[in-house]
């Protein structure tokens, strides 16, 4: 690969590439399509799986066509405007509403903790069921007092941590989804009275032994650590296996339990939308209110308070 193709390379996420790479698959072997494509064939493949697909993954087969027509000099025949017709068509008639993972709440955090705390002190002459309860109770707590997602986790590096005495911890990522000027990313993370991320990363790298590399990683039955980081994908089943370990049904919850878990709990003390888009690093309002899950969605605190006030003018 010469240094050109290199860069190039490095300007598209990895995720991005396997899941284009994906699309052009389904369009081709799947369906049997044939590219370069028309607009009527693209046309023929929306309306065969409209359907069968979400509108997200519609288009989120469209932008990979796209960029294939695009990166070998063809017109995009995903712009046109018979293309754009069908999208708007399979809105109105397939409607779909995007399933949610249920959020993380803070007593389900509570009984996890309660769970690792018992683990630890039942397994303490079996190394590997250490560290993994370890690991596990740091990355989860992590995960959601930063509203990380599975990927940022992952990314994380235990040379581009700083602990600040009692305070907190400091982190650096170098990419990010949002981090569109690929500067890079610090976050800092208090250190807390209970539930705290920063002692269960602490207690993590003191048990482990890291001190460079990839800080959340797999680790086997007789405590030998990976020198690679866990994968993204392996987050899911991590944190629905720590669930039914706790007695909590883990069905409902994915990564994204996580970073909901937390804008909802921010959400519900009071957290204006301002300082959790400035927490969490959300450049626009629609992101973070996806992941808010009130509790109250009828409004009725809000709706009695003003009431409240009405009846005592009144009065």
């Amino acid at each position: 690969m010469s240094r050109i193709e290199e860069y190039v390379r490095a300007a598209t996420r990895d995720s991005t590439r396997r899941s284009y790479a994906s699309a052009i698959e389904h369009f081709e072997v799947n369906w049997g399509g044939m590219l370069p494509a028309t607009a009527d064939r693209i046309a023929h493949y929306l309306a065969d799986h409209a359907g069968s697909l979400t509108l997200n993954t519609l288009r989120q087969r469209l932008a990979a066509i796209g960029r294939w027509h695009v990166e070998h000099g063809f017109v995009d025949p995903t712009k046109s405007t018979l293309v754009k017709r069908i999208l708007k068509g399979i809105a109105e008639l397939h409607p779909y509403r995007e399933k949610q993972a249920a959020p993380l709440q803070l007593v389900q955090l509570e009984a996890l903790d309660n769970y690792w705390h018992d683990g630890l002190q039942a397994c303490a002459s079996l190394p590997g069921e250490t560290l993994r309860l370890l690991r596990n109770r740091a990355l989860m707590l992590l995960g959601f007092w930063r509203a990380f997602r599975s990927d940022e986790l992952c990314r994380i590096e235990v040379q581009h941590i700083e602990f600040d005495a009692d305070a907190g911890m400091t982190l650096h990522l170098w990419r990010s989804k949002s981090d569109h000027s690929h500067s890079g990313t610090t976050y800092r993370c208090p250190a807390l009275t209970r539930l705290c991320p920063v002692a269960a990363c602490r207690a993590w790298l003191e048990a482990s032994g890291i001190k460079t590399g990839p800080l959340f990683r797999g680790v086997d039955r007789w405590g030998h650590l990976r020198n690679t980081a866990l994968h993204p994908n392996s987050i899911v089943p991590l944190l629905r296996n720590e669930l039914a370990a706790a007695d909590i049904e883990g069905g409902l919850y994915s990564s994204h339990s996580l970073r909901r878990g937390f804008a909802s709990w921010a959400n519900s003390n009071d957290w204006d939308v301002k300082s959790l888009m400035e927490y969490v690093g959300w450049k626009d309002v629609k992101s973070a209110l996806r992941y808010v899950d009130t509790s109250d969605p009828y409004k009725k605190r809000q709706i009695e308070a003003g009431l409240q006030k009405h009846a005592a003018k009144d009065a």
